[in-house]
């Protein structure tokens, strides 16, 4: 996180619901960098309402904030999937009123009435992605690694790279055991926090913030990607490839979703609908180098993006996939406890 992301951050939690009072804005808070400023200035040109646009880094600081007060004045949020459930179940989310998303009926149906938000009540799926296996093809043959579980072999000594995130880590170490990603069984974490101990040995670095960038470079040639981040680091390194693990994988979806009880509840709405145009999405999703979720505007995209597996795998490829859900505090602390043990070595 940069020096003036921080500021900006403390900043905003001090910020006075009255800053997004007026009745012609609309006040949204989303990952950092997701939507291009030039969206934002079409949308305010096209419709004269004015966007109050603040960021987060992380799920847990997005639902710290708005948990701390919920009257923040937030009207849209962009919860990953297991956030969407979680405050979905917590009553911090507005139904969603589908008279009023004309667009909606452009969402990919693979991405809709999914576990962790049920018939799409509360959420509108926008970005996706894969958190797979890179290697660079200088250094290993694609061939030779099929699954996570190949990724525990003593030749990849000090040479993996894998995300700096405890659910993505031990989602891996849960699919080489054959448990679900979202198991919260006490039992299930602490086999897969041993399975992770064995592979510790091999472990390089982790890494969220600047994995492109680390890829790009070869400062790790092989390990844990999210899918967006290898095409967008593979078009300054071709020697780069992504694989699909055969064990499994996880895939993740950050969402829209209408706080409840949001004080723009009309200018929400039509924010929502302008991002699900298939222009909208598409200008978004070519300009982050992540998946849309919304199938009419890949449709309008370039062939040699919208065909291209590394970012739009086949449906038989996404069937061995798993979407993150939501599980207990009990369960989120355990997985906590296991990861600090294993970052200490422990």
């Amino acid at each position: 996180m940069t020096k003036w992301l921080r500021i900006f951050l403390v900043i905003s939690l001090l910020w006075p619901v009255s800053a997004f009072a007026s009745d012609n804005v609309v006040n949204v808070y989303t990952w950092a960098d997701e939507i291009p400023h030039e969206v934002i200035a079409q949308f305010e040109k096209e419709t004269g309402i004015i966007v109050n646009y603040s960021t987060f880094d992380t799920n847990e600081i997005m639902y710290a904030k708005i948990r701390a007060n919920r009257n923040i004045g937030y009207d849209l949020i962009e919860p990953s999937s297991f956030y969407i459930d979680r405050m979905r179940k917590q009553d911090m989310l507005e139904k969603l009123d589908k008279t009023q998303l004309a667009n909606f009926k452009n969402l990919d149906p693979f991405f809709v009435n999914q576990a962790y938000d049920p018939d799409s009540k509360y959420s509108v799926p926008f970005i996706w992605g894969i958190t797979g296996i890179f290697l660079n093809k200088d250094y290993f043959k694609s061939h030779d690694i099929a699954k996570w579980a190949d990724l525990l072999d003593k030749k990849y000594a000090d040479q993996l790279m894998f995300l700096d995130d405890s659910r993505e880590v031990f989602s891996m170490a849960m699919l080489m055991l054959n448990y679900s990603i979202n198991d919260a069984n006490p039992e299930h974490i602490k086999q897969a926090y041993l399975k992770l101990k064995q592979l510790m040995p091999n472990v390089r670095l982790f890494n969220t913030d600047a994995v492109a960038s680390i890829l790009i470079d070869e400062d790790a040639t092989i390990g844990m990607s999210w899918n967006g981040d290898l095409f967008r680091a593979r078009t300054e390194n071709s020697k780069l490839d992504f694989v699909y693990p055969k064990d499994g994988f996880e895939i993740w979806v950050d969402n829209f979703a209408i706080m409840k009880n949001a004080p723009h509840l009309k200018n929400a709405y039509t924010f929502l609908n302008f991002l699900m145009r298939p222009d909208i999405a598409a200008k978004v999703s070519l300009e982050i180098n992540y998946s849309s979720a919304n199938l009419a505007a890949r449709k309008v995209m370039p062939l040699a993006i919208r065909n291209n597996p590394t970012l739009y795998p086949s449906v038989d490829v996404l069937k061995h996939g798993e979407f993150e859900t939501d599980i207990d505090d009990k369960a989120l602390a355990l997985y906590e406890k296991y990861w600090e043990l294993l970052k200490i070595g422990g």
